[in-house]
């Protein structure tokens, strides 16, 4: 399985930020029930981080209306070693 983050975000005005909110919420999914939320400082979004098949599988879960709008990012852990090689290969690119 890989890991990914789902970004869902909403409008801004209170009514709409509340029934995003109780949209998701009432959903019935699990990780929707634990997402976070930047509400509170202003970033209207909900984050949640899952592990799932892939991209159209974490797509699924968001509720059909909030689908469109969703940022899913594929998330990777790097060891010191992998870093260093990946800069690397980077470097590379841009100089030729």
């Amino acid at each position: 399985m890989a890991r990914f983050l789902i970004e869902v975000p909403h409008p801004s005005e209170e009514r709409a930020c509340k029934l995003a909110i109780h949209a998701l919420l009432a959903s019935g999914s699990h990780y929707i029930t634990h997402a976070d939320w930047g509400c509170n400082d202003g970033e209207h979004k909900a984050w949640l981080t899952v592990d799932v098949d892939s991209k159209d599988d974490a797509r699924r879960i968001v509720p059909p209306a909030f689908r469109a709008a969703t940022k899913i990012l594929q998330l990777s852990r790097f060891s010191l070693q992998e870093a260093e090689d990946m800069l690397r290969v980077h470097a590379e690119k841009q100089a030729g």
